[in-house]
C-alpha cells in the first residue's frame, strides 16, 4: 500500500515581470529622468497595463520625486500595491496609487502611458489626452505600445505635437512627446444615450474603460425584462458598469432602494451622472473590489451580468458576493450567454435554481436558502 504523499509546500510568490510595453517604457523613462537623481523635486504620474512596475521602480530610483500611479479599477490598484510590497518590501513613501475616474493632477514634469495594441482605442486616446493636458510646458509624456510596427499611436500623438522622438525595440516602440503649448480644447469621450424601460425613458452616460461604451448592452436589456420591482424592495446591482440596470429598476419604483456596486471608479462616475439625469434619489453607490459589500445579508434581490473572461473565476466571485449580499429567501437574477456552467454551479450556493433562454441570452436565477430552525 502506497504511503500518502506529503502535502504540497506553498511556493513563495515571485514579483511579476513587467509587460513588454511597460518594460520598454521604463527603460526610456529611467534614462530621461536620470538627471533628476540628484534630489530635485519633480512630479510624475502614469498608468499601467500590469502591476505598475514602471511607476514603482521610478519612485524608488527618484526618492525625491512625487509619483502617482493611476488606475480606473480598484482591483488592479490593489494588485499593484501588493506587488510593490512583494518586490520591494513596502510601497515607496513617494508613490501614491490612486483609483479614480480621471487623472486629477496638473503641472506634472513627466507622464507615463504604456499601451497594449489589443486595448480599447478610445480609452487610449482618453489616457493620452489626460496625461498630455496634465503636463507643464516643456515637460515630457512617454508613451509605449507593444507593437514595433505601430503607426496608429504615432499618428495620434502627432495631433498633439509635430515633433516626436521614437525609440524602436524588437518587441515595442516608445515615444517621447515634449509639450510645447497648452491643449486648446479637451475632447469629451463620454456618450449620453437613452433607452426605454416600462414606458420610462432612461438616460445613460458611458465612457471609455467602462463596459458597453456608447451602447446599451443587450444582456442588460434582457436582465431588465426578467425582473419586477416591488415597493420598498432592496436591490443590489453587482458589477453595475454604466448603470443601465440599476437606473432602470430604480426608476420603476421610487420607494425601492438600489445599490450600484463596481470596482471601476469611472463606472460609478457614469452611474452618478445617470442618477442626476434621471432625477433619482433611491440609488446609492459603492466602489468595492472585494465582494464583501456594505449591508450584506439585507438585500431582497441581487442582479448581475458577469463578465465572460477569467475562466469562470470572476463568475464564481459574483455568485459568492450575491449569496453574501442577499437576505434569506432573497433571489439572484443574472444574464449570461454561457448557461451550462450556471446550471451546474448555481446549486452550490442557491436553491430553487432555474436557467431559461431569453432571446440570444439565458437568465439564471436562484434563492438564498433559509437557515433551519
Amino acid at each position: 500500500m502506497n504511503e500518502p504523499s506529503a502535502p504540497a509546500v506553498p511556493q513563495p510568490q515571485q514579483p511579476l515581470r513587467p509587460k513588454v510595453e511597460e518594460l520598454r517604457l521604463l527603460e526610456v523613462a529611467s534614462e530621461l529622468l536620470a538627471a533628476y537623481k540628484g534630489g530635485k523635486l519633480i512630479r510624475i504620474a502614469g498608468v499601467s497595463t500590469g502591476r505598475g512596475q514602471a511607476c514603482a521602480t521610478i519612485a524608488h530610483e527618484l526618492p525625491h520625486a512625487s509619483v502617482c500611479l493611476w488606475y480606473l479599477d480598484l482591483h488592479y490598484s490593489e494588485l499593484a500595491s501588493e506587488h510593490a510590497r512583494l518586490e520591494n518590501g513596502s510601497v515607496a513613501e513617494n508613490l501614491a496609487i490612486d483609483c479614480k475616474a480621471d487623472l486629477e493632477l496638473t503641472d506634472l514634469d513627466c507622464t507615463l502611458v504604456p499601451l497594449s495594441s489589443s486595448g480599447e482605442q478610445e480609452l487610449a486616446r482618453d489616457l493620452i489626452q489626460q496625461h498630455y493636458d496634465a503636463l507643464s510646458l516643456n515637460r515630457w509624456m512617454v508613451v509605449s505600445v507593444d507593437n514595433p510596427k505601430d503607426r496608429w499611436v504615432h499618428e495620434h500623438l502627432k495631433t498633439y505635437e509635430k515633433s516626436i522622438r521614437g525609440r524602436p525595440f524588437q518587441d515595442a516602440v516608445v515615444y517621447i512627446v515634449e509639450k510645447s503649448r497648452p491643449l486648446k480644447k479637451r475632447k469629451d469621450f463620454s456618450c449620453q444615450l437613452a433607452f426605454r424601460d416600462c414606458d420610462e425613458l432612461i438616460h445613460l452616460v458611458t465612457r471609455p474603460g467602462v463596459f458597453s461604451h456608447r451602447e446599451l448592452d443587450n444582456g442588460a436589456r434582457q436582465l431588465l425584462d426578467a425582473v419586477d420591482v416591488y415597493p420598498e424592495a432592496r436591490l443590489i446591482d453587482i458589477g453595475c458598469g454604466s448603470g443601465s440596470v440599476a437606473l432602470g429598476v430604480a426608476k420603476r419604483d421610487p420607494s425601492a432602494h438600489v445599490r450600484a456596486v463596481d470596482s471601476n471608479a469611472r463606472a460609478l462616475w457614469c452611474v452618478r451622472q445617470g442618477i442626476a439625469l434621471n432625477g433619482l434619489e433611491n440609488v446609492s453607490l459603492e466602489l468595492n473590489a472585494s465582494g464583501e459589500y456594505q449591508d450584506s445579508g439585507t438585500f431582497d434581490m441581487a442582479l448581475a451580468n458577469p463578465p465572460y473572461f477569467g475562466n469562470y473565476l470572476i463568475a464564481e466571485k459574483f455568485l459568492q458576493a450575491a449569496q453574501r449580499s442577499l437576505r434569506e429567501g432573497g433571489r439572484l437574477v443574472l444574464v449570461t450567454k454561457q448557461p451550462a456552467w450556471y446550471q451546474e454551479n448555481l446549486p452550490r450556493w442557491f436553491e430553487d435554481c432555474e436557467v431559461f433562454p431569453s432571446r440570444r441570452y439565458h437568465i439564471a436565477s436562484g434563492v438564498k436558502a433559509k437557515t433551519a430552525g
